[in-house]
């Protein structure tokens, strides 16, 4: 089986510099954070800006948003951790992760991760740990928790589970680390890769993990618990086919497909159930991030998706015979 995915529009003003993240949100608006400094907010249907932000000095490296799609969580590369709340257009938290404080220096953040509900969020970064922080806004950025790999590899990615009860957070030598939040108990690690995991996308429904690496390849993990109280079965598929690293991923909204973008200058879409590639996509340069469109797709079609690489240009894709 193959699909065909048309190219729907580009964003109408692009970013000056490479979009290192993507994110479709739940109100169909799209956000975009760039190596520029800038944040934007754009209407997905059309491609045009319907808010953006005073650029930063620095990069923007890291994004997310909650389940509702009405605050969205980015990170700079310094470690200023901002929360934007799309309602009111305010930034309605800042917190400095780099700032020394007690008797040693702060943990610079690099990859930051909204709790689905918005109350909490995680970073990782030098120290190859997950730490959790208050996400309201009277509190944002007081640490509430640190969860210890044991590893000191540097933390690359980290991501809550839709549901909330587990972090995920992969490492630069391909380590991904398992928490159950709760708990604040590590469920498991993967060794799946050898090489650094650039991106980490959840099922909807929790159960399987994917982590895209430096070494050309995707892995889906089953992470479910046993009646034994064991993890899951780990590493359940391979997904190759790019020939340069995978640098983003993510799990379509009814869990059929999976999305990837690489160095390699291509977009796949993957068949979970074949395990196949069925579409590859050819852009202008390195594919930074990509992101599926939350809302169901419709007529049983693979809906739509959204890219962002390293020409700045945000780009809207949808399957043939999806509106």
């Amino acid at each position: 089986m193959s699909l065909a995915f048309l190219h729907a529009h580009d964003c109408a003003e692009a970013h000056s510099d490479a979009v290192w993240g993507v994110a479709w949100t739940q109100t169909d608006s799209t956000i975009s954070i760039s190596a520029d400094g800038a944040i934007k907010q754009w209407d997905s249907a059309s491609g045009q800006v319907s808010r953006a932000l005073p650029a930063h000095p620095h990069a923007l490296v890291s994004l997310d948003v909650d389940l509702a799609g009405t605050r969205v969580l980015y990170n700079s590369l310094e470690g200023l951790t901002s929360l934007w709340d799309l309602q009111s257009g305010e930034i309605i938290g800042k917190h400095e992760s780099y700032v020394r404080s007690g008797a040693g220096p702060g943990e610079p953040a690099w990859s930051v991760a909204l709790d689905p509900k918005g109350n909490t969020y995680a970073t990782t970064g030098g120290a190859g740990n997950v730490t959790l922080h208050s996400a309201q806004a009277t509190s944002f950025g007081e640490r509430l928790a640190t969860l210890a790999s044991g590893r000191n590899k540097f933390g690359m990615f980290c991501k809550y589970s839709p549901d909330g009860k587990r972090v995920a957070m992969s490492s630069e030598n391909g380590q991904i680390s398992i928490w159950d939040v709760a708990s604040e108990s590590l469920q498991v690690v993967y060794t799946s890769h050898a090489m650094a995991v650039r991106s980490l996308a959840w099922s909807p429904d929790s159960q399987q993990l994917l982590s895209a690496s430096e070494d050309k390849r995707m892995i889906l993990h089953d992470v479910r618990v046993s009646a034994s109280g064991k993890p899951g079965s780990g590493a359940v598929a391979t997904l190759a086919g790019h020939s340069s690293w995978v640098l983003s991923a993510d799990i379509s909204p009814d869990g059929r497909y999976a999305l990837s973008g690489s160095a390699d200058k291509t977009i796949k879409v993957w068949d979970l159930s074949t395990r196949t590639a069925v579409s590859t996509i050819q852009d202008t340069g390195e594919v930074w991030s990509v992101s599926w469109r939350p809302r169901p797709a419709p007529n049983n079609t693979a809906g739509a998706f959204v890219s962002g690489g390293e020409d700045g240009v945000v780009r809207w894709w949808r399957a043939a015979g999806a509106g």
